[in-house]
């Protein structure tokens, strides 16, 4: 017995059909100088779907802006959908995954040189001046002390 193959979660020739009739409303709209149309929601549903799919694989599952990573990722398929063109691929599915990868690690590049800011504030300013331990909150201080101090390391 064979298992049956799960639905994929976007339908590839579904979205190269989408893409390809939004493209020639975006075609004649530009024919009749009005503006082109706007996105179809089954093109931004397909959008959304490869951005959170993408999401949880495992090199980008574990960090706290994923929601940002997500966002990202649509909004940079928004941003480059007038380069997609039905002539030379047939694939809008892995050309818009690309789209959402790059964007993820654009993110985790920010949020990095962020950290990294944050941390050189730190240790400018000195530790004592912006934490104040209370009680059992020793470790977590000496937890991000050593935290920044590794990195400063490296």
């Amino acid at each position: 017995m064979s298992k049956s193959k799960k639905p994929h979660y976007v339908n590839n020739k579904e979205f190269l059909k989408a893409m390809i009739d939004w493209n020639n409303g975006c075609k004649q709209a530009k024919e009749f100088g009005v503006d082109p149309p706007p996105i179809t929601n089954y093109i931004g549903e397909c959008f959304l779907k490869i951005a959170t799919h993408l999401s949880y694989r495992p090199n980008f599952i574990n960090y706290m802006y994923k929601d940002d990573m997500v966002c990202d990722g649509i909004e940079n398929c928004i941003q480059y959908i007038d380069n997609f063109d039905p002539t030379k691929s047939r694939n809008p599915f892995a050309y818009f995954t690309q789209i959402v990868y790059y964007a993820f690690l654009r993110r985790i590049a920010k949020e990095k040189r962020q950290m990294d800011i944050k941390d050189k504030i730190l240790e400018k300013s000195g530790y004592d001046h912006v934490f104040s331990v209370d009680g059992d909150a020793s470790t977590d201080y000496n937890q991000i002390k050593n935290r920044v101090e590794m990195n400063q390391k490296r």
